[in-house]
């Protein structure tokens, strides 16, 4: 076993073999291996009936102690064997051995510890990369060595505690790997679930809690016969499966009472995005997103989301009839690979009259708060620009890749702006054959506009937002042919921050980059401020309680 000591440089790292062996297997061998699973691929006719199992939703993870301040969680990444599809096993990598992990749930101002634990595999069974792991808070204002910096890894046998402050607002966040080169392979193992963050108005609020608030983790995937995940990225353009997963289920089915119901939508997926609507024409209730609860509700009849994107939306079920099927279906947007099986995504049944009636409104104020809302094009002090263009094979922004990050021993930055500033972000895609979700670290933005982008370069009139992406986001679609504009604080944290795409395939090949808030230093360098340590792992301790 390999030991990773503190101040390691990358030259040590290399010579022990743990970085840049995702390449170790030969493509031609890669690909192989991918026709025959395709070849073996499990036959619509023998997937299980739609919305005849039952929905369920990850458990809530307790702490293993908690101070006046702190709340401590340790987490095992490891291999299981799970019934997905009916009377079949499938190989997954979970937290704590389960797909979607455990739910954390915090309380806003009371910092987390997150004890995560590698005992993966040393080697992937199928893709026979070299196994580590990186993990990131999404939607989190973590400090770089705690942000699930890719390079960052943690290799098999290894072990580093995550910190997250916890003070932003309420929202719905998620952790998932973000290893260098393997994040699509390890998160479409299963290395992913769902963080809440609750603050007292948000709490305060009388839109629904407890048991009417539902994660609804929303994924794809594709199944050998023998039930074995197939993963085909189509010459690194994407993974796209037939078979739609809520919370780890196939087009499960929840039983619902005739009242409101709060459901946070999180698009899981590696490569496909969704768009949503109902069964019935009843619209879905936007009251939050990335950041937090939004302005105002936004009623939508569709809602479109990418990758990574979460949405918090409101169903009103006292509109139905006990007996009363309402399907939550998907109207593909462009550039997905689509299969007759993708149309649906899951089903609610009415069964039963509310049995609680308390916290069942929508109201109009939600969010008072307008640290980002109140953002104008007149706040920021610097508009950039930033291209993200597939580039002789490779996936690019600004031309650079994230080997160019490494090769400037993680020194380079594609933008270095101040504490605090505030500053405009062009986004654009002058592809018309592909969308990506842009995902900026550390903060939150609101979206100023969209623009076509035309022959030539030429752009469009400004079309405003989405009305459902009218509240904080931290990820934002960019569609084909497609400027977006957003603005920003760059606030709570100094050091180097990831922008990439969140088409997960598209960023390990290699569309990331990185930006510097502020100014660096060696207490918050994302690799050597607090790396990865040996097992056996050390108790949680009090070492963070200041």
């Amino acid at each position: 076993m390999h030991t990773i000591r503190r101040g390691m440089s990358r030259r040590d790292v290399i010579k022990l073999g743990l970085f840049g062996s995702a390449a170790l297997m030969l493509p031609a061998e890669r690909i192989a291996r991918t026709q025959v699973a395709l070849t073996n691929r499990i036959p619509t006719s023998e997937l299980p009936k739609q919305f005849t199992l039952p929905f369920t939703t990850p458990p809530v993870l307790a702490p293993v102690r908690q101070t006046a301040y702190h709340d401590y969680y340790a987490i095992t990444q490891r291999p299981a064997n799970v019934e997905i599809l009916p009377g079949k096993q499938t190989t997954i990598w979970g937290y704590n051995g389960i797909a979607p992990g455990p739910t954390i749930v915090n309380q806003q101002g009371r910092r987390a510890v997150v004890q995560q634990i590698n005992k993966l595999p040393s080697v992937h069974p199928t893709q026979r990369y070299n196994v580590w792991t990186s993990t990131h808070l999404h939607g989190s204002a973590s400090k770089p060595q705690y942000d699930g910096y890719a390079s960052d890894i943690t290799p098999v046998g290894c072990w580093k505690d995550y910190v997250y402050p916890n003070v932003q607002e309420a929202r719905t966040l998620w952790y998932h790997d973000h290893g260098v080169h393997i994040t699509a392979q390890n998160a479409y193992m299963g290395l992913s679930a769902m963080y809440i963050l609750h603050d007292e108005h948000e709490l305060g609020l009388p839109i629904p809690h407890g048991r009417y608030d539902v994660p609804l983790i929303i994924r794809d995937a594709l199944f050998e016969q023998n039930g074995q995940l197939i993963y085909a990225d189509n010459d690194e353009d994407g993974l796209y499966g037939d078979v739609i997963l809520v919370n780890g289920v196939p087009w499960p089915s929840m039983r619902v009472e005739r009242r409101k119901y709060r459901f946070r939508v999180l698009n899981a997926s590696l490569s496909r995005s969704y768009q949503l609507k109902l069964s019935t024409g009843e619209p879905l209730i936007v009251i939050g997103t990335d950041g937090g609860l939004t302005t105002h509700p936004e009623p939508v009849a569709r809602l479109k989301t990418s990758m990574a994107e979460r949405y918090e939306v409101v169903i009103d079920f006292s509109k139905y009839t006990i007996g009363q099927r309402v399907v939550l279906q998907n109207v593909s947007p462009p550039n997905n690979i689509d299969y007759s099986t993708t149309t649906n995504v899951m089903a609610f049944d009415v069964v039963a009259e509310a049995s609680d009636s308390s916290n069942n409104e929508v109201p109009y104020d939600l969010n008072p708060n307008m640290n980002v809302m109140g953002l104008t094009a007149a706040s920021a002090s610097k508009t950039r620009r930033f291209d993200f263009v597939r580039k002789n094979g490779g996936w690019t922004i600004n031309g650079t890749t994230w080997a160019d990050v490494v090769n400037s021993n993680y020194q380079k930055v594609l933008a270095n702006p101040e504490l605090n500033a505030v500053e405009i972000w062009e986004l654009r895609n002058p592809s018309g054959g592909w969308f990506h979700p842009i995902h900026l670290h550390l903060v939150d933005f609101k979206v100023l506009d969209r623009r076509t982008i035309g022959l030539l370069g030429l752009l469009g009139p400004p079309q405003a937002p989405f009305n459902y992406e009218r509240g904080p986001k931290d990820t934002v679609y960019l569609g084909e042919n497609e400027m977006v504009r957003v603005v920003m604080r760059f606030e709570k944290q100094q050091g180097r921050y990831m922008m990439h795409c969140h088409n997960l395939v598209h960023e390990d090949h290699d569309m990331m980059a990185q930006f510097l808030v502020g100014k660096d230093s060696s207490d918050c360098d994302p690799r050597t401020a607090d790396p990865a340590l040996v097992l056996p792992e050390r108790p949680l301790s009090d070492r963070y309680d200041d």
